[in-house]
């Protein structure tokens, strides 16, 4: 009975005691995950983690911090996908002042259950970007007289953009519109920023009601949400933020690294030093280092590129340059290697489907990828020329000069023993079974022999 009592006691202990969350026996915090850079894979998966844990943990509220200049369309949508559907609220914050949530920013911004921004902060320019995409009129825009309702002449057609433009747009704002619609934000201001682009200073944004609040740090975001009501998973909660310590999430090293690799520069690079270190192993077996090397240096290419929005067309010609390039390593045409270089600079121009911030090939990158390429067809080149230009190495061209032993002669012919191998031999000086000769050319199937010179030079005897 009196261990009853006492097990009692320490469970309501437990229950009251003051700074303990409701679940979990966890300290109540606020946990801060801080977006600086253009939205990839990395973003995406460090957002994913970063929500995973807060649920963990039961976290009062996550604090999105973001400074992007936008990124990826296909990170973006997962990451609205993982804000909508997390159990802890997210509070969007564009930060610190002079940073922006352009682009894909905005998008994630009316995700989140409550925008915030810094003052000197902006958002919008949320126009989707394609390669190829014609720099025309938005969709629905004309250059008729939108006040002259009778004008259907058929001489003069409305301009319509491209069909694939019109359906990325539309779908930009149907999104947008939606997530305006599910936080109670200004639906036609975010539609404006998808068709023409427009942008909006901290506190425009929160006349506009774009956003909720400005604040000036975490602390007075923390201060400005507490008592607030928020849609989470269908239920309504009121946050209590107010003095709660933040944690940051710092990103764990596998974020870290996939933010360096998923950078389309760098998967060229990383292509280029897989190709070249299996060439250099190929060429020289059993060196190890170059084929580790490049093995894993191609693959992390190919992984990178796997991540980002490609045209595999262009990555085909890539991929078929340089095996032209790797086959005029080992059998120099010429052709090929030209051939591969210009499919490989074809490849690099059509490799990415989209222009998104961050998520552009450097010209730079391409110039150092060709320049590299070129050298490997000028060495390949060089070689073949400077085997062109030396002495014969293998067939009647390079007998001369090479030693015979005489196995039997008479009247100026015989055989002779050269390179392993039984030869009819012609001369006209006379030598014995034994003697040993130096052939001086090759007539059909017969070898032209006489005396060796250093045996001359010894017995002053001439030919």
């Amino acid at each position: 009975m009196a261990l009853f009592a006492v097990a009692l006691l320490a469970a309501a202990v437990a229950q009251f005691s003051p700074g303990r969350g409701e679940a979990g026996g966890e300290a109540r915090t606020a946990l801060l995950i801080e977006i600086d850079g253009a939205i990839g894979p990395a973003a995406a998966r460090q957002i994913e983690e970063g929500l995973a844990a807060a649920g963990g943990r039961n976290a009062e509220v996550v604090i999105l911090r973001l400074n992007t200049p936008g990124g990826l369309a296909t990170s973006m949508r997962e990451i609205i996908a993982d804000i909508l559907a997390s159990p802890v609220p997210v509070v969007g914050y564009v930060a610190p002042s002079g940073g922006h949530a352009a682009s894909a920013g905005t998008y994630i911004l009316y995700a989140t259950h409550v925008a915030a921004m810094a003052p000197g902060t902006n958002l919008g320019a949320a126009t989707p970007v394609e390669i190829g995409m014609p720099f025309s009129e938005p969709p629905g825009n004309g250059d008729r007289d939108p006040g002259n309702k009778d004008d259907k002449s058929p001489t003069q057609p409305e301009p319509t953009p491209d069909a694939m433009r019109t359906k990325v747009t539309n779908d930009a704002v149907a999104l947008i519109r939606s997530l305006a619609e599910l936080h109670g934000r200004n639906a036609d201001w975010g539609e404006k920023a998808v068709r023409e682009g427009v942008s909006l200073s901290a506190n425009a944004a929160l006349e506009a009601r774009v956003i909720d609040l400005v604040a000036r740090d975490t602390s007075d975001l923390l201060q400005a949400v507490d008592g607030r009501k928020v849609e989470v998973g269908g239920s309504m909660r009121v946050l209590a933020t107010k003095g709660l310590p933040v944690e940051t999430l710092e990103p764990g090293w596998l974020i870290r690294f996939l933010s360096v690799i998923t950078d389309p520069n760098i998967a060229v690079l990383l292509m280029l030093i897989g190709i070249y270190g299996l060439v250099f192993e190929f060429m020289s077996p059993g060196a190890v280092a170059p084929g580790v090397i490049g093995t894993i240096s191609l693959l992390l290419g190919l992984y990178t590129l796997n991540l980002l929005p490609i045209d595999y067309a262009g990555l085909a010609l890539m991929l078929l340059g340089i095996l032209f390039l790797i086959v005029e390593a080992f059998y120099p045409t010429v052709v090929l290697g030209v051939g591969g270089l210009a499919a490989f600079l074809l490849g690099a121009v059509m490799l990415l489907k989209v222009e998104a911030p961050g998520y552009r090939l450097s010209w730079t990158i391409i110039a150092i990828a060709v320049a590299l390429l070129a050298g490997l067809l000028l060495a390949t080149g060089r070689h073949v020329w400077s085997a062109r230009k030396g002495p014969a190495r293998m067939g009647a061209q390079a007998m001369p000069g090479l030693p015979a032993e005489i196995l039997d002669w008479s009247g100026g012919a015989g055989h002779v023993l050269a390179q392993g191998e039984r030869w009819r031999a012609q001369s006209e000086e006379s030598f014995a079974a034994g003697e040993k000769a130096e052939i001086e050319s090759v007539r059909g199937l017969t070898l032209i022999v006489r005396r060796k010179r250093a045996q001359i030079q010894s017995t002053g005897e001439l030919p």
